[in-house]
């Protein structure tokens, strides 16, 4: 008995259980769509606890702002407390970095494989950049930023009948715009402080620190808006047939 080829399955419906597009594989031959929701939903606890030693560090920044400009009537008392405040949330601050790093790079490979699976057109990077690109001297200001990117417009591409969705990548924009200027901000403040030898010069790097604080609390937030809507835009299934525009994507390219 000769072989008849499965019908295509009809655009904007899912195939068949049995048809040999209904196994979770994309016509693109890309990799099966992974579930990135569990590591979506952790990553937004630990970004919490992030925004949350962002405001303790914040007003520790005050508090000691505020006795140096006050130092005549200040008590040692209070100067202690401020300093102890302020080297507290400095702890906090870097015993939450490291879990959230690292959950954060699992996510943002997975979620890079996980594009594969609606077109190989978009992404230019190979997927290992989403793990390699943060370890970049001076890169790491601009690839991950770009591998994210891709990710995002990639991801897109899951409208039943198989076409583009125009979703802005305006949030990404933001999320990396504020997080470089944390790096950058931060790094000054922290250098300024170490220098600081008068009261005014002290007074100006805690100024710069808190900004530093205040950049990295509103980049957390984006950065849970960045990871849930793009996890949602995963949860969504590869349309049968569906292949990426010839020309240029709708998103730009900046």
């Amino acid at each position: 008995m000769s072989h008849i080829p499965a019908d295509p399955p009809t655009p904007g419906f899912p195939p068949p259980p049995g048809h040999p597009h209904s196994d979770g594989f994309p016509p693109t031959g890309g990799p099966a769509l992974r579930p990135t929701w569990g590591l979506a939903t952790a990553l937004t606890a630990l970004l919490c606890l992030v925004i949350a030693t962002d405001v303790l560090a914040l007003g520790a920044d005050l508090t000691v702002r505020t006795v140096l400009e006050n130092l005549a009537t200040t008590t040692e008392q209070q100067a202690d407390r401020a300093d102890m405040l302020y080297g507290v949330a400095a702890v906090l601050q870097g015993t939450m970095l490291i879990p959230t790093a690292v959950v954060f790079i699992i996510w943002f490979h997975r979620s890079r494989v996980n594009a594969e699976h609606y077109t190989r057109d978009v992404c230019t990077l190979g997927s290992g950049w989403a793990i390699g690109s943060w370890f970049i001297p001076i890169g790491n200001l601009w690839l991950p930023f770009r591998v994210a990117r891709e990710t995002w417009q990639s991801s897109a591409q899951s409208a039943p009948d198989g076409s583009w969705r125009e979703v802005s990548t305006t949030w990404v924009r933001a999320w990396w715009l504020l997080w470089v200027l944390t790096l950058v901000i931060g790094r000054i403040g922290n250098t300024l402080y170490d220098r600081a030898d008068l009261p005014d010069t002290l007074r100006l790097a805690v100024s710069v620190v808190a900004l530093s604080d205040l950049l990295d609390l509103a980049a957390a937030a984006l950065a849970i808006l960045f990871v849930r809507k793009l996890s949602r835009m995963q949860q969504v299934p590869a349309a049968p047939y569906a292949v990426a525009p010839t020309g240029p994507a709708p998103y730009g390219s900046a």
